[in-house]
């Protein structure tokens, strides 16, 4: 784990495509600007799909790391 501090997390392993991708959104819209997103996300579709999505949002991907396990850990910094 990084030394990163989100002001919140969501658990998507298992919640698939494009499920996981509109329920980062959602918690996105309610935080404000500024505020950092942990999302923990399967490999492979929601891995490709849900970081390009939020950066499409404008959103800014800080970090992606895989875990042991084998899901990603992605942090996301909510922008305007």
């Amino acid at each position: 784990m990084s030394n990163t501090i989100a002001d919140d997390t969501l658990d998507l392993r298992g919640v698939l495509c494009p499920i996981n991708f509109v329920k980062t959104k959602l918690k996105l819209e309610a935080m404000a600007d500024g505020e950092i997103l942990e999302v923990y996300l399967d490999s492979g579709e929601p891995m490709a799909n849900v970081p390009r999505s939020v950066k499409n949002e404008g959103h800014q991907i800080i970090k992606a790391t895989k875990e042991e396990g084998g899901y990603f850990r992605v942090i996301i910094k909510k922008s305007s």
